[in-house]
């Protein structure tokens, strides 16, 4: 606070630093005033119930947003997580009902540790399989992921001509039984799933802000010719951006799927609305090179307030689609705001400089 004011006697810019830090702070902002709204206009929004659940649906979007916070960061884009979430939450349900049919009379069946390791495996393949579309062929990241959205979807439903996996229980006798604890269960009194989201974000804020991967995460999305005479491997960090998004995809599919003790083909349809808009809201910037973290998760907790307590207000499902693409629209037309009254306070800094 001490540095804005100073900002603000330096630059004589009459409150402008003050309107940039309610700018920067406007997802905290957004947060508390749809928390303070829906706990007054939804019954039982502050239950301890609503609470729990409220937390699981956040973590599943926040997941995905965290991944795509990377892409975005970047300049790209990553629609396909949606279609990673069904179709990982199906090769877990293939792999706990019928195993690998080896084609001999015998099927091969997995322990749930390996159940899990390979469905992890299945999004990093996916994610790497965009990251080597743009990389290698040069294919735009919007019309890229835009094909593995229906490609891994149209997988999802051939695995099981578009039915259900039901009653994942998993078999003892081959130690893949338990399947249900990583989305229903809790230790400490708190559900894994938030103790993964826990995991993955310190991760993930870890590489972003202390390693030389994240340097050059941002160093491509800032400017991407000059990240490579730099001596960036700019074809390897958008590897990486999009095996991780398919990595965090592939999570939520899991966790889904346990859930539900089930898989369905349809799992995880427009998902990637609520990660761009989680990302967005956050602050990562569509144009690249700009973005946090710990940003894009309090964004996806704007998301998941905003849609569970328009469940418990009974708005309909189309009005709720229709309230996140003004959210995404809002937040950009925000962000580039921000950009503007940043540029013009450096130059009024560099003015008085003179």
């Amino acid at each position: 606070m001490t540095s804005l004011t100073a900002t603000q006697g330096q630059t004589g810019s009459g409150g402008q630093p003050l309107v940039l830090l309610l700018l920067k702070l406007r997802t905290f902002i957004a947060l508390i005033a749809v928390f303070a709204f829906f706990s007054m206009a939804a019954p039982n929004f502050l239950s301890a119930a609503n609470f729990v659940i409220m937390s699981k649906h956040v973590a599943l979007n926040a997941f995905l947003a965290i991944g795509m916070t990377f892409v975005i960061i970047t300049g790209g884009i990553d629609l396909s997580v949606g279609s990673i979430v069904g179709l990982c939450g199906m090769v877990a349900g293939w792999l706990i009902l019928n195993g690998i049919d080896l084609g001999i009379g015998y099927s091969l069946y997995f322990n749930l540790f390996e159940i899990i390791l390979i469905t992890l495996a299945v999004g990093v393949l996916v994610g790497a399989i965009n990251g080597l579309l743009i990389t290698r062929l040069n294919v735009a990241p919007f019309i890229a992921t835009l094909g593995t959205l229906y490609v891994a979807r149209g997988l999802a439903l051939l695995s099981s001509d578009g039915a259900t996996f039901p009653n994942l229980v998993g078999k003892e006798d081959y130690g893949s039984t338990g399947f249900y604890l990583i989305g229903t269960g809790s230790i400490l009194g708190i559900p894994i799933s938030i103790w993964l989201l826990i995991a993955v974000g310190c991760a993930a804020a870890y590489i972003a802000s202390r390693t030389p991967l994240g340097r050059h995460i941002y160093a491509v999305g800032g400017n991407e010719k000059a990240a490579a005479l730099s001596g960036v491997k700019v074809n390897r960090v958008k590897m990486f951006v999009y095996m991780f998004s398919g990595f965090c995809a592939a999570i939520v599919g899991l966790v889904i799927s346990s859930q539900l003790v089930a898989s369905h083909p349809a799992t995880g349809e427009t998902f990637e609305l609520n990660a761009i808009a989680a990302a967005v809201l956050g602050g990562t910037s569509m144009s690249g090179g700009r973005g946090r973290i710990g940003g894009t998760i309090v964004g996806a907790f704007v998301i998941g307030v905003l849609s569970d307590g328009l469940v418990m207000m009974g708005v309909s499902s189309f009005w709720q689609t229709v309230i996140k693409g003004l959210v995404i629209i809002a937040a950009v037309v925000v962000d580039q705001a921000q950009q503007r009254l940043q540029a013009r306070v450096a130059l009024q800094q560099q003015a008085a400089a003179r």
